[in-house]
């Protein structure tokens, strides 16, 4: 039997592709660890000490360093990388954005907490429950609710939330919500601008596209020095809403340079004058329907501002024993700004009988100007000795307050 010789099976070395497929958890063209120092032979990998000899007609990779074993080499690059600059936030952008942050809440029916839009529209008789993150936290609401101390509008302060609640809402519960936290040293407290929230919320009732108003007639001051409001104030935030002269009857444009309308407020004089006076109403139409307000007089006013503009005067400044006496002190302000006044007189520290009466009414000065006129007069009965002396006359505003005084003697 004739013996056949097997080929000679020489020892490749092993291979490396020029671009291996990434293996997970190593970086793309480096070579697995597990691949490195071991040669194949006879068919299988083995480890050696001796590093694979070239194979022919290739060349040997080029190497600035001899490779360790175990080593996993990464291939240098020249590739420019730009550094990362850490972006620095505006501290004014930051501060804006604290600013901005709402503490308010609003409860939904299902118990759920979400952020209030800045104007909500709910169907009446619905409950409504707002709640501000502080343990010290102030409120705003619409007037009609604080001038009739209404028992279906509760606020209560918890450890770290205020909550407040309106009970079996109504149209003319329309207005804005608003809550700020309060910064305290001892009894004194300050708003936190840096926490506040607010909502608008309207009030859709059946039958009412107007706020409802306390009153059939309204007065409106136009003063030259400050912007006025006629209050048409609407529940469906939809609707559209008109100006009216009532003589000579026509629609008075809101132009938006002389007047405007704000959804929140009403007809928004800019410059009131004169020309403007007169009365006026407002149209509201919505789903086919129409409503009118209320009218409102408009009364152009000429008064500067500031402390009252104060005088005294005694119906005589001799007086007889047993003789009456008068003290009147009167104010010239604006027809919209409260006087109040206080009296020192001699007989005051020996609780001496007097009467004293507070009265204002408006009155026009000319070319349509109206100013408001307040007094105070004081009366002493059956004049005495210790009834002579100073009268001193105290008006106050809430711009300031001016002082006067007179004298009268016994005779």
């Amino acid at each position: 039997m004739e013996s056949r010789r097997l080929p000679e099976v020489r020892e490749q070395p092993l291979q490396i592709l020029e671009k291996p497929a990434q293996a997970k958890g190593t970086r793309s063209g480096a070579v697995p660890r597990l691949l490195l120092g071991l040669q194949w032979r006879n068919g299988i990998f083995r480890s050696g000490d001796q590093r694979p000899s070239p194979v022919a007609g290739q060349h040997p990779p080029k190497n600035k360093h001899p490779k360790e074993q175990g080593e996993n080499r990464i291939k240098p690059t020249n590739k420019k990388v730009k550094p990362k600059v850490p972006k620095i936030k505006d501290r004014d952008a930051a501060d804006s954005t604290s600013k901005s942050q709402s503490i308010m809440v609003q409860v939904t029916d299902q118990g759920r907490f979400q952020k209030p839009a800045a104007t909500l529209s709910l169907a009446a008789g619905q409950t409504v429950e707002l709640r501000c993150k502080g343990s010290k936290i102030g409120w705003s609401y619409p007037a009609y609710l604080d001038a009739f101390k209404d028992s279906r509008l509760s606020v209560k302060q918890q450890e770290r939330y205020s909550q407040l609640t309106l009970l079996n809402s109504t149209a003319a519960d329309t207005g804005e919500f608003s809550c700020w936290g309060q910064l305290c040293t001892g009894y004194s407290c300050r708003r936190d601008e840096a926490r506040t929230g607010s909502t608008y919320i309207s009030f859709i009732e059946k039958g009412e596209l107007f706020v409802p108003s306390p009153s059939y007639f309204d007065v409106v001051y136009l003063n030259p020095e400050r912007q006025a409001v006629v209050p048409c104030r609407v529940t469906v935030l939809s609707a559209k809403v008109t100006l009216h002269r009532e003589f000579p009857a026509k629609e008075i444009s809101a132009n938006g340079t002389d007047i405007i309308y704000d959804l929140k407020r009403g007809f928004v004089y800019l410059q009131p004058h004169s020309d403007h006076q007169g009365v006026v109403y407002c149209k509201a139409e919505a789903g086919g329907k129409s409503q009118i307000s209320i009218k409102y007089q408009l009364l152009y006013v000429e008064v500067p501002s500031g402390p009252p503009s104060t005088t005294i005067l005694a119906s005589s400044n001799e007086v007889k024993g047993g003789d009456d006496i008068s003290v009147l002190c009167t104010v010239l302000g604006e027809p919209d700004v409260e006087v109040e006044f206080r009296w020192i007189f001699p007989g005051q520290k020996d609780e001496r009988p007097v009467t004293i009466q507070d009265t204002w009414r408006l009155i026009h000065r000319g070319h349509g100007h109206t100013t408001r006129i307040s007094q105070s007069i004081i009366t002493v009965e059956d004049f005495e000795t210790i009834d002579a002396g100073y009268y001193i006359c105290t008006a106050q505003n809430p711009r300031g307050q001016t002082t006067v005084a007179t004298t009268v003697e016994f005779s």
